[in-house]
């Protein structure tokens, strides 16, 4: 059974539903969910934030958190999440955001840096993640990484 496959089969078990913010990723993460047989049983749906206007505008971040911290934060991966939850009104929900590159990096904040956060049962984990290689590869291993997130939340 392929990890898409447990997650249609486990998430449906648990009668649990999903929901998605995306800003580097682009949406990689929804079309990797909406490609499992079945996943309208499950996935609400997704916001591609790539924008600050449109997180603040459909997930409702607080621009001062986009001022003071940046988009690509732990406090902004957090109201994401938050922020997509309230959208959707999902049992699971996962936010990404980062710097997939080649440019945009800082010393504080290096191309590669991505946050996932993932909310469940009234708690929320965040992760910061420094991913190398091309644009590509911080994106997919991003996406790879938030897939993992949801698997381990159906082992539970």
């Amino acid at each position: 059974m392929s990890e898409t496959d447990t997650i249609n089969s486990d998430i449906n078990k648990k009668n649990l539903t999903l929901a998605l913010a995306e800003s580097c990723t682009g949406g990689i993460i929804s079309s990797i969910i909406t490609g499992i047989p079945g996943a309208s049983e499950f996935f609400l749906g997704a916001a591609v934030t790539y924008s600050n206007k449109s997180k603040t505008d459909l997930l409702k971040v607080d621009p001062a958190i986009l001022e003071k911290y940046g988009a690509v934060s732990v406090q902004t991966a957090e109201a994401m999440v938050k922020g997509a939850k309230d959208l959707f009104g999902s049992d699971i929900t996962v936010a990404v955001t980062g710097i997939a590159g080649p440019t945009g990096g800082s010393p504080e904040k290096p191309v590669g840096l991505v946050f996932i956060a993932i909310d469940f049962d009234n708690e929320t984990k965040i992760i910061r993640n420094i991913f190398e290689g091309s644009r590509n590869d911080v994106r997919s291993e991003a996406a790879r990484i938030a897939v993992g997130m949801i698997l381990d939340i159906m082992e539970r």
